[in-house]
Parts: C-alpha cells; sequence; structure tokens
C-alpha cells in the first residue's frame, strides 16, 4: 500500500460523505436555494463566531473575494511575503482585484509588528495607495504548518482597529491551529473580519471552502463570487460532504498532528535527509534532500523498493 503525502489535499472522501452526497438536498445556490449550502454556511459562520458565511469552489476564490470585498481598487495590501496569497496563488490580487502588495518578511508567518506599524499608510499623502487590508495565515504553509500565536493576532488586530483597516485570515487550515493549542477555533477567529476555511484540506471533503465575516461583506463577497463566474447550482451534492467535514473529522486531527511528529522524527534518522521545519506543530513536514545523494526521483524509487522489501 502506498501512502501519499504530498498534501492532506489528496484525501479521499469517506463512506460517510459519500452516502451523504447520495441523499444530499439541494437546489440552486445562486438562487441561494441550495437547503445544504445554507446549513452549511450557517454552521460554519457558529463555528467561526461570524455572522454569515459562502461557500466557495476553493481556497484561492475565498481570498480574492475576501480582498475584492474590502478593498478598493489601487490599495495596497499588508502581506508577508511566504504567504499562500502572495506565493501561491497566481497574482490573482493584484491581476484582478487591482490592488498592490506590500509583501513583508516574517518568520514562520509572524510579522513583526514594529513593520507592520511602519509599513502602513493613510490617504494623507496622495502620493502613496492607502493600506487597504492586512492578511494573516495561521497555520502558515510554507513554514511546515506553523500557528500564528494568539498574542501576535491580537496585536495586529489592536493596530488595525485603530487605523480601521481590516484583517483577512488565511485559515485554510485553521482547525490544525486550534486542535493543536486545544482552544476553540472562534479564540483565532476574533482577530479578523473575515476568515477562509478550507473543507479538503485534512477534512477530507472532495472540495470546496467557505468565507466568513459580516453580513455585509459576505453580501459583496457573493456579488463578487458571480462575477468571477464561482456562482453554481445544486452544489448541495459536495456541500453535504463538506457538512460531515466540519462535524466529524476536526477532531481526528490530533492524529494526523502525531503521525507527523512521528515521520519528521524518522525521517531524520535517514542518511542525506533533513527536516526543515525542526518544531513540527501541526501536520506538514517539510523535507530538504540537499546533502542527499539522491534527487527526488531518486528517492522515490527507493522508497517504492522499501515497500517491495516489506
Amino acid at each position: 500500500m502506498i501512502v501519499d503525502l504530498r498534501s492532506d489535499t489528496v484525501t479521499k472522501p469517506t463512506q460517510q460523505m459519500r452516502e451523504a452526497i447520495f441523499h444530499a438536498e439541494v437546489g440552486d445556490d445562486v438562487y441561494g436555494e441550495d437547503p445544504t449550502i445554507n446549513q452549511l454556511e450557517k454552521l460554519a459562520a457558529n463555528k467561526l463566531g461570524k455572522e454569515s458565511g459562502l461557500f466557495v469552489t476553493s481556497g484561492t476564490q475565498g481570498n480574492l473575494l475576501a480582498v475584492l470585498s474590502q478593498t478598493e481598487r489601487g490599495d495596497e495590501v499588508i502581506i508577508g511575503e511566504e504567504s499562500h496569497i502572495f506565493y501561491s496563488e497566481t497574482g490573482a490580487i493584484a491581476s484582478i482585484a487591482g490592488v498592490q502588495t506590500r509583501a513583508l518578511e516574517s518568520v514562520d508567518g509572524r510579522i513583526p509588528i514594529s513593520k507592520l506599524i511602519n509599513s502602513i499608510r493613510t490617504t494623507e499623502d496622495l502620493h502613496q495607495p492607502k493600506t487597504g487590508l492586512i492578511c494573516l495565515e495561521n497555520t502558515h504553509a510554507r513554514s511546515g504548518g506553523s500557528i500564528l500565536p494568539l498574542h501576535d493576532m491580537e496585536e495586529v488586530y489592536k493596530v488595525s482597529n485603530k487605523h480601521n483597516i481590516p484583517i483577512h485570515l488565511d485559515g485554510s487550515r485553521i482547525f490544525n491551529a486550534s486542535t493543536a493549542l486545544n482552544i476553540d477555533v472562534r479564540q483565532i477567529s476574533q482577530y479578523a473580519n473575515t476568515v477562509l476555511i478550507c473543507l479538503s484540506k485534512g477534512l477530507s471533503a472532495p472540495m470546496g471552502s467557505i468565507l466568513l465575516g459580516s453580513k455585509e461583506t459576505i453580501l459583496k463577497a457573493r456579488r463578487w463570487r458571480k462575477a468571477l463566474g464561482g456562482g453554481t447550482r445544486q452544489v448541495g451534492i459536495v456541500g453535504a460532504a463538506g457538512k460531515i467535514a466540519l462535524e466529524t473529522m476536526v477532531e481526528r486531527l490530533e492524529d494526523d498532528h502525531i503521525l507527523a511528529k512521528t515521520l519528521a522524527e524518522n525521517l531524520n534518522h535517514i542518511p542525506g535527509l533533513q527536516v526543515i521545519n525542526t518544531k513540527v506543530e501541526t501536520n506538514i513536514v517539510i523535507v530538504s534532500l540537499k546533502n542527499s545523494a539522491f534527487n527526488s526521483k531518486e528517492m522515490i524509487n527507493f522508497f517504492k523498493k522499501q515497500r517491495n522489501i516489506s
């Protein structure tokens, strides 16, 4: 048996999800008439302590909608230089939302508060764009699923309130953070105006994410979703799996964390391999082959041979 460890996005729907998909009650979601999606959005909003939710096809789409619904063209968005929005979403917020990014150096997703404060720009100087949004990511994927400490988020939130700048949290793996910290997820989401959660990363749903925020912001996001071609019809078919994901899969994320730490410990015993994120906090292990005699393809073949031996 091969265990695919490339990403927590390659999980498969559970049997309970498949049965829920089969029996899903559906309607036209563009008209707001899909009962399963309506239930899913309400469930997510209640879990995160937000007024409203919007089902979207992917986390990338949800992050873009968060920017579109909270900024104006020509605004500047403060963001970490290693964040998913900046690094892995094809420049969508620039090309589609028409904003420019102020990408700040960060450590494990943490932007130093002094750098953040010094980077905020207002409308006082007509030569400069105004800061329209601050984006955070928790957990932080490119640093190995590191958790953004609550006190850091609180400090950023205080600064944002002082300057009347909203915060968007890319919380694709927010449940990994709350599980590892053993806290209610609302203790994290309270420090952001909008939050994006993903149903297919670790929670095993086949697709979908949810953008959460105030009723006013989500109404704007719903309109932008339609403009982007993201309006779907009987999408309760997949939303049914998303409900199961939120209701049953969050609790088992702790198992993933335990297995990730065990994997990291054992990989470090293999000559030539080095686990880069020395502190494995959640479910991501990043391994370097820099000092190995193998390249990536050779390493895959090596593991395949070990499987055949066993």
